[in-house]
């Protein structure tokens, strides 16, 4: 089956419904991924509503694809938006929640999880972490990513290692918080990917971090 003009036609008035009334970037609106999910699923839903529709009529078909697809989307971000705003509200305050639209990200600084030089959760954080774990399995629909981060002092080889050790001993709480497996990856960046310099001991201290990726199973 083809795709006809007609298609793209459709995909445009669905996405220009979309876009009709643009929004500035805000990270503290609640409502980001509610937006955003709508959009994604609105063109997804398009393009399988197209290529299904094998009655020659590609533009209802995509119409009523992106329809179904932006409600779906929704949802999805919605979940998202809300879980967010739990988060925020649950976990300390040095604990960050960033809503990037497409996925959450709790950033916890190293220092504040690890005893230096350290793998091993603090007795303290592990309750913030066992939190998590109760909003991770409330909204279960999500893929979680665990990557360890660190500053540039000492060797990219031990950096690396002490990374992926600290990934995996936070997802480890988080399974024994009923997480499943299949859900968690760890990775250790190292000094690999730096959100500051690593020349000033502030911006090393930001360096030093776990952050756990909340994705949507879209």
């Amino acid at each position: 089956m083809k795709l006809r003009t007609s298609t793209t036609l459709a995909l445009t008035a669905v996405v220009g419904l979309a876009a009709c009334e643009p929004q500035p970037f805000d990270p503290n609106d609640p409502n980001r991924n509610t937006r955003q999910g709508a959009l994604t699923g609105a063109i997804g839903g398009a393009l399988a509503g197209a290529i299904i529709d094998d009655d020659g009529s590609a533009v209802d078909g995509a119409l009523i694809g992106g329809v179904l697809g932006a409600g779906v989307g929704a949802a999805v971000g919605a979940d998202l938006d809300r879980q967010a705003r739990e988060l925020a509200a649950s976990l300390d305050n040095e604990i960050d929640v960033i809503n990037t639209g497409d996925e959450l990200i709790v950033r916890m600084p190293n220092d504040l999880v690890f005893a230096f030089d350290s793998a091993q959760v603090r007795s303290d954080l592990r309750q913030d972490l066992l939190i998590l774990s109760d909003s991770l399995n409330k909204y279960p629909e999500t893929s979680v990513q665990v990557v360890g981060h660190t500053d540039n002092v000492g060797s990219f080889e031990y950096n690396r290692d002490l990374s992926l050790r600290r990934a995996n001993a936070v997802a480890s709480i988080l399974q024994s918080g009923g997480v499943r497996s299949s859900r968690l990856r760890t990775f250790g960046a190292g000094y690999d990917q730096p959100i500051a310099s690593n020349s000033t001991a502030e911006g090393r201290a930001a360096n030093r971090r776990v952050e756990i990726t909340i994705r949507p199973n879209r």
